[in-house]
């Protein structure tokens, strides 16, 4: 008698092998897809912010005397340019991440460069260049400062050493006293500029319905320079209600608070920075919900949510 083959011992059933082949060749073209997805789609936060620089930012991060950038410098001689006195440009020594925004910072009434030379290398540190700088003389007046705050922005991203690393596209402004002023001065004849911060501003103008770059007002409770009252509240309260605007007013502090290392300019200045020359979201966190009242913050009022 002839025996009959074990065939089904040996060799898997024909369903059994066509349904291994299908799970294998689907498995192979999610994997395919989901690779090509990933080499094609840039990442979330680089599409939603090209401009984001450094780690995410912690409260230590922006109360830290220096960021997470080391930082070179670069003396600026007046007889080199015209239209400003020359100062020192601070900027990050990588190049690795691409360009950065760029801030010129200009002193008082009477002051020179190296009474907001702190600012500087702080600043930069953070992810900015940073352009401090000396006016033709120490008397000049608001509208002057804020004249000579753009001229120096033109020579910086269009002349400038460190040009290369700007985007020119990218500009703030930050002053003090009559800096100040001419912060206010500057923002009001550059639209284009993305952020102005006047620390304990003075200008005989009083009402600035015509800017619209995003503002951070500071001012000092103790200010009998500038007093806030005739000076820095109403700078911020004529602001256009739909400019982002903030002001920030120091508790027990003077005029010259802004002359040294302070941790509480510093930080507010970082974030508003961040937020409007960088567009990083990550910052707002620092700005809304508005700060509350404390032992450095005598007021605090602003525009939330930000960026509208």
């Amino acid at each position: 008698m002839q025996s009959t083959p074990r065939t089904g011992t040996t060799t898997p059933p024909p369903t059994r092998r066509t349904r291994t082949r299908r799970l294998a060749g689907t498995a192979a073209a999610v994997a395919a897809v989901v690779s090509l997805t990933t080499l094609s789609t840039p990442g979330a936060h680089a599409a939603d912010n090209p401009y984001e620089r450094g780690p995410a930012p912690t409260r230590a991060s922006i109360e830290a005397p220096r960021g997470p950038y080391a930082v070179s410098q670069t003396s600026v001689s007046s007889l080199l340019v015209s239209g400003f006195g020359g100062g020192t440009i601070y900027y990050p020594t990588s190049t690795s991440d691409g360009t950065f925004g760029a801030v010129v910072v200009t002193p008082g009434f009477t002051a020179t460069e190296s009474s907001m030379a702190w600012l500087g290398p702080r600043l930069a540190s953070q992810g900015f260049v940073v352009f401090t700088i000396d006016t033709l003389t120490t008397l000049d007046q608001p509208d002057s400062r804020g004249r000579q705050m753009l001229a120096a922005l033109d020579y910086l991203t269009e002349r400038s050493s460190a040009r290369t690393r700007i985007d020119g596209t990218r500009l703030g402004v930050i002053g003090h006293s009559m800096g100040g002023g001419g912060t206010l001065e500057a923002a009001k004849s550059r639209p284009s500029l993305k952020a102005a911060i006047p620390l304990t501003p003075w200008n005989l103008d009083k009402t600035w319905p015509e800017v619209t770059t995003p503002t951070l007002v500071v001012g000092a409770d103790g200010d009998t320079v500038a007093p806030v009252a005739t000076h820095a509240k109403p700078f911020y309260s004529t602001l256009p209600s739909t400019t982002d605007r903030a002001y920030l007013e120091l508790n027990n502090a003077t005029h010259f608070a802004p002359n040294i290392s302070n941790t509480t300019i510093a930080k507010y200045s970082v974030s508003w920075l961040k937020r409007f020359i960088d567009d990083d979201t990550r910052y707002e966190q620092f700005l809304c919900p508005l700060p509350e009242p404390d032992r450095d913050i005598e007021e605090y009022r602003g525009t939330c949510p930000l960026g509208g």
